[in-house]
């Protein structure tokens, strides 16, 4: 009898178990996650940033022509940068996922998000940078004001002595 009810929680256990792994979201294909980046544009911000990147470099390095650096980043470049990026979204996502993915950036809202985002990444970007210069000097000031750091934002050699309990401090 105790075997048949061990056999009988083992197949219960499997039973489970093979739902469990039959519910599990399907990972996506590396073909779809290829239409996704392909329907990212990622090859044309790739060029895009090819072409910067050159122009920056040629700047430095004046003595290089300017043709090596224009085939620095080639087509091999972006598709060896694409086959490490599938596993990324394969880990990342599911096939619904991406299939959801793809369907939006390939709408007029889709395309116009791919279109606006590096501009409203860079005034983002601005933002922070102005947001968290005005939260270090705040944060300056109020360590001057307390006496924690000196004129200069340094520490001092003696910091002031904590006022003793039960008196206010200056």
């Amino acid at each position: 009898m105790r075997k048949w009810i061990v056999l009988g929680a083992g197949l219960l256990l499997a039973a489970g178990t093979g739902g469990v792994a039959a519910t599990s979201p399907k990972p996506p294909s590396q073909a779809q996650v290829r239409q996704l980046i392909d329907a990212l544009g990622v090859g044309r911000m790739l060029s895009q940033m090819n072409t910067q990147m050159a122009a920056m470099m040629q700047q430095q390095l004046p003595c290089i022509p300017a043709s090596y650096w224009q085939d620095f980043i080639d087509a091999n470049g972006a598709r060896e940068l694409t086959d490490r990026m599938v596993p990324i979204y394969q880990r990342h996502f599911t096939a619904a996922d991406i299939q959801g993915l793809i369907k939006f950036y390939r709408s007029p809202l889709g395309r116009k998000v791919i279109t606006e985002m590096p501009a409203t990444m860079a005034e983002g970007m601005q933002l922070g940078q102005a947001w968290g210069r005005d939260r270090a000097r705040a944060m300056l000031a109020e360590l001057q004001k307390d006496g924690r750091i000196d004129e200069q934002g340094r520490c001092p050699a003696t910091p002031p002595a904590p006022a003793p309990a039960g008196t206010a401090a200056h």
